[in-house]
């Protein structure tokens, strides 16, 4: 038995020696080690805000544009020709000259008209002074009849013979318009205003009026016309605006659409829908002063078809788009960002008019958005033009 109790008593002591160890470590946990932790917990830094670029949502007007790419040409283009045969003796334009309605461009050797001429109006002398002998004797021819001196048939010839004398007369007249008209033929001149093509031939050649190719071209550039196609399905709109009688206007761009060359307006729609295409050709005019447009340039053509007024306007970059539709991250006053389902109008030139899911003046991000998600916290970098940052 004292064996036992013996046995017992150090197995009571072991389990008290066991508990107060690990009282101590308890302790030593609680008072030492876990405050550590904590310290070091509260030292970690939270995530980074990541830098984006927003801008304001702003109610403004919103241009409704139909854009198509169209070839600027000529109002009016006329291949310059002689209207008579002979000698080109004289040039007087120079290749690419500006010319005026009236201008003179080249002579024709006018010698052979001149004698022609001169020629006509011989003739013509010579049959006046008929005439006027053939009148004489009429009246001589009359006043014996009258005395019964000469028979009926004699002043009947005779007064026919004047009328003969009277038509040959016109004749000689026509002969003399004729010549002097193939005179004027040999003053060439510019039949339009507009720019000078290359010269087609050179002084000293004989030309022809039969001659296909001409001396010139010279084409209209002020005014000049732009033809571009639209959408077939976009025709009633632009035929309701030209009923009401308003000027549409049209504004042409180069190909990258970067530089706006000229400002102008609508002038007709064609009168048939191409069925190979779907679409419709339209004709606008430029006043072209500083000759901005050149013939047959490619340019793309914007019409302003309407205008909404007060619209919801941010830039097409925040538009994002996702299994529930389009949306844009909204900046929310404590600097996270939230996602907003929205319904776009329309979108044009870089910006996008809203038609629900903002408000004017709300922050929504440019530039950024693949790194965002629901909360995220957010800074606002320097923006670009246009856009207005919120201030802190």
């Amino acid at each position: 038995m004292p064996n036992g109790d013996h046995a017992a008593r150090s197995h009571g002591r072991w389990w008290i020696v066991l508990l107060a160890v690990c009282l101590i470590a308890i302790g030593t946990y609680v008072f030492f080690i876990k405050p550590e932790e904590a310290a070091k917990k509260k030292q970690t830094p939270a995530p980074p805000a990541v830098p984006v670029v927003a801008a304001t949502a702003k109610k403004t007007d919103f241009n409704v544009y139909i854009t198509g790419l169209g070839t600027a040409i000529p109002l009016n283009t006329v291949t310059v020709r002689s209207r008579v045969d002979g000698q080109l003796m004289e040039v007087f334009f120079q290749e690419g000259q500006i010319v005026k309605s009236g201008d003179l461009l080249a002579t024709i050797d006018p010698r052979p008209f001149e004698a022609q001429l001169t020629q006509a109006e011989g003739q013509m002398a010579r049959d006046v002074a008929l005439l006027k002998n053939a009148q004489v004797d009429l009246e001589r021819y009359r006043v014996l009849w009258e005395q019964d001196s000469i028979p009926k048939q004699q002043l009947d010839t005779q007064e026919a013979l004047v009328h003969q004398y009277e038509g040959v007369v016109k004749a000689d007249q026509g002969q003399i318009d004729s010549a002097r008209l193939q005179l004027t033929y040999c003053r060439i001149t510019s039949p339009i205003g507009g720019r000078v093509g290359l010269r087609l031939v050179d002084a000293g050649n004989i030309v022809h009026a039969s001659d296909t190719n001409g001396l010139l071209v010279i084409t209209q550039l002020q005014p000049i016309a732009v033809i571009f196609p639209i959408p077939e399905d976009s025709l009633p709109q632009v035929l309701a605006r030209l009923k009401t009688g308003e000027h549409l206007p049209v504004e042409a761009y180069d190909r990258e659409m970067r530089q706006r060359l000229a400002v102008g307006s609508l002038l007709t729609v064609d009168n048939q829908i191409d069925t190979t295409t779907g679409t419709v050709r339209l004709k606008a005019t430029f006043l072209n002063e500083k000759n901005e447009l050149f013939p047959n340039q490619f340019v793309n053509a914007r019409l302003l078809v309407t205008v909404r007024r007060g619209a919801i306007v941010i830039p097409a970059p925040a538009l994002q788009r996702g299994p529930q539709g389009t949306f844009v991250y909204v900046v929310k006053a404590d600097r996270t960002a939230t996602v907003r389902t929205i319904t776009v109008a329309e979108t044009q030139g870089g910006e996008a008019s809203i038609k629900s899911g903002l408000s004017p003046g709300e922050l929504v991000v440019v530039d950024g958005a693949d790194r965002l998600r629901e909360g995220t916290r957010v800074e606002l970098k320097d923006q670009s033009p246009g856009a207005t940052q919120r201030g802190s």
